[in-house]
């Protein structure tokens, strides 16, 4: 039933635990996430029905942010108010948080050893095979027709030879396909090449890194996989990170349960320790919540709107050409080698065939990478 009042302690309790639980043992992405809570909040638990719940999920796609956590954050001010918003919200982060948290003290000190650099070097080239997957099931939703087509074709070009930023992409992206559907042709789609580069300096310290996360959960749309653009241009490009350290930060998001946004936590430790992790953490959810909290009682109703839809769709495929942009950018940097290459098509092939999940893909390719030091 949906409260918009301040849940019951009893409400608030069976929402901790659901969504630690989910915390927990949530891994395969948000497509993996959003299954689990359907079968827990719709099927298992009956707290909404099936409409109600597809609202939600539809909601989570037209604010900036993680869906699946925004899905949680949904759920939790539907059953408890305010109160359970926090509540299912900080539960369905915190674990995934601190496991993160923990592989980025172990990386930090062992990451640069023979060892560790064998075992990300096997790691590495899955992730990009990873990410190639995710790209193709994208692709297949966010190029709805030849406006979109055209508007993600530009916005690469745009990223990989005119160095132009991810906010203005997004931004003109977004109002190039609302001009083009709405004055009916191509020749409408002046905003997205008009668009200018808008670089922000990443200077160190911990106010830095929140407000770096901040701003990236603030305008982030789409996959959490359109994160690895957001991350290169603030800290590969200025050189607080390299190529290497932010695959490895991936293949860490990809191989603990919960919101692949905790990729965060891991860059924000390697920057500043634990204060940095709690920093970037906070900086990059914090958004989710207060969109979810100013948006929750009428974003449903807004996909019929032919504008919003519009916008909606050119934001979405322009997120689709920075994740192939950023693509290939890391994939010059993981697949070094004829091993390294044959190690991504044999993992890529797995996904497509056999649907093997993620994770068990990340520890398979580091059992290798640790068995090629040894041969």
């Amino acid at each position: 039933m949906s409260r918009d009042k301040p849940g019951t302690g009893g409400e608030l309790r069976e929402l901790a635990l659901l969504f630690t639980k989910l915390g927990f043992v949530a891994f395969g992405g948000p497509a993996a996430h959003i299954a689990m809570m359907r079968e827990e909040v719709v099927v298992r638990r009956g707290w909404m029905g099936e409409q109600r719940f597809l609202d939600l999920v539809g909601a989570t796609n037209l604010i900036p942010g993680p869906n699946s956590t925004e899905l949680a954050i949904h759920i939790g001010r539907l059953r408890a108010g305010w109160r359970g918003l926090v509540v299912a919200g900080s539960c369905f982060i915190l674990p995934a948080a601190l496991m993160v948290l923990a592989l980025a003290a172990l990386y930090a000190r062992y990451g640069g050893t023979p060892a560790g650099e064998s075992l990300m070097y096997g790691i590495s080239p899955v992730i990009i095979a990873i990410i190639l997957q995710a790209l193709w099931g994208l692709g297949r939703v966010a190029i709805k027709d030849l406006t979109t087509g055209v508007a993600g074709a530009a916005a690469l070009a745009l990223y990989l030879f005119a160095g132009v930023g991810e906010i203005p992409l997004l931004v003109g992206g977004g109002l190039a396909v609302l001009a083009a559907r709405r004055r009916g042709g191509l020749a409408a789609m002046v905003p997205l090449g008009a668009v200018v580069a808008t670089p922000v300096s990443t200077a160190g310290g911990v106010g830095s890194i929140f407000l770096s996360f901040l701003k990236i959960g603030s305008v982030l749309f789409g996959s959490g996989y359109v994160l690895l653009a957001f991350l290169r241009s603030e800290f590969v490009g200025p050189g607080l990170l390299s190529e290497r350290q932010l695959i490895d930060a991936v293949a860490i998001g990809q191989f603990t349960p919960g919101p692949v946004f905790t990729t965060a936590t891991f860059i924000g430790y390697l920057l500043e320790g634990v204060p940095g992790a709690a920093a970037a953490t906070v900086g990059i959810f914090l958004p989710a919540f207060v969109f979810v909290a100013l948006t929750g009682p009428f974003i449903p109703h807004l996909r019929r709107s032919p504008a919003l839809s519009g916008l909606l769709d050119g934001v979405n495929v322009v997120s689709l050409a920075l994740m192939i942009g950023v693509s290939w950018e890391l994939g010059r940097a993981a697949i070094v080698d004829p091993a390294t290459a044959l190690l991504a098509l044999l993992a890529l092939a797995l996904l497509v065939r056999f649907r093997v999940n993620s994770a068990w893909l990340v520890l398979g390719g580091g059992a290798v990478g640790i068995a090629l030091q040894l041969l």
